[in-house]
C-alpha cells in the first residue's frame, strides 16, 4: 500500500533512524546495517521532499525493513 511519509528523523548514533507514516506512526529502519539505515532513510527523506508516495514493508517488530519509490 502506497503511503506518504508524514516525518522523518535520525540522530548521528549509528543506525539510528525513523520515520513517521500515516495510520502507523513512528517506525524505526531496521539496524541491519550502517548502509542499509542510510540508503533507507535517505530515500524516505526523498519521498517526504518531493510529496511522493512509497511503499513500505515492516516487519513483525514494526520495523521498516524495505522502501519502493
Amino acid at each position: 500500500m502506497a503511503v506518504n511519509v508524514n516525518r522523518t528523523y535520525s540522530t548521528p548514533h549509528s543506525m539510528n533512524a525513523w520515520a513517521s507514516l500515516p495510520n502507523m506512526g513512528w517506525r524505526k529502519v531496521k539496524p541491519i546495517s550502517t548502509d542499509g539505515v542510510t540508503n533507507t532513510i535517505l530515500l524516505l527523506a526523498l519521498a517526504r521532499a518531493t510529496g511522493k508516495q512509497v511503499d513500505v514493508t515492516v516487519d513483525n517488530a514494526n520495523q521498516i525493513t524495505a522502501v519502493y519509490l
